[in-house]
């Protein structure tokens, strides 16, 4: 797979000017990362937990859909916008899978465990299941990746909610985490606790809705 070229901090910046014309190998016969990234919910549901879709003081099922992104996510590097109309990608940070999945899951786990004990809604975050969601999350992950001028880590999300009486709403959400070094062990951790937190506000919204 062939992805634009490297971010390395300052040299980067110097050549910010030139065009994007150069790429670097990820896998095949190049030498693979010394590790990958990935996306870790902060509150996990415990074992023996769980929900019943139509029970009483159940809100039903939801189906926590994967986010449209831009070309700068659909890939498994994570971007460092350079300029307002230059895009380059963080050197040594590769995602285990592309984004979108990762955020797709970490949402679907965040709102299982936001209701607390008493969880009131059966969440559907894979593709292959039996039941009829009469909810839906969606929406499109906008930025999740790094800005060099500000030295932060940015998540941003535009979600829509479809309820089940038909109504659909939506709400831009977005966490930064600043003062953070433009290295992946810098990097990778920030974004985590950034996509955390947008989880959670999203989770609250989504639940919260009547």
């Amino acid at each position: 797979m062939k992805t634009c070229r490297s971010w390395n901090g300052p040299l980067a910046l110097a050549l910010a000017s030139l065009a994007l014309t150069g790429c670097v190998s990820i896998g095949g016969a190049g030498e693979p990362p010394e590790s990958l990234l990935t996306l870790t919910s902060s509150a996990s549901a415990p074992v023996g937990s769980g929900t019943m879709a139509g029970t009483e003081g159940s809100k039903g099922t939801i189906a926590v859909l994967t986010p449209e992104v831009p070309a700068k996510l659909d890939v498994i590097r994570v971007p460092v916008t350079v300029s307002p109309t230059e895009i380059a990608y963080l050197q040594d940070a590769v995602w285990i899978e592309k984004p979108a999945r990762l955020f797709r899951r970490l949402l679907g786990e965040t709102l299982r465990t936001a209701s607390g004990d008493a969880q009131t809604v059966l969440v559907l975050d894979t593709d292959d299941t039996p039941l009829r969601p009469n909810q839906s999350l969606r929406g499109t992950l906008i930025d999740m990746g790094y800005e060099p001028s500000t030295s932060s880590v940015v998540v941003r999300y535009e979600a829509v909610h479809t309820l089940d009486d038909g109504r659909v709403m939506s709400r831009r959400f977005e966490a930064r985490e600043e003062g953070i070094a433009p290295v992946a062990a810098s990097v990778a951790p920030a974004l985590n606790s950034a996509a955390n937190t947008v989880a959670k506000e999203v989770a609250a919204w989504v639940l919260g809705a009547e």
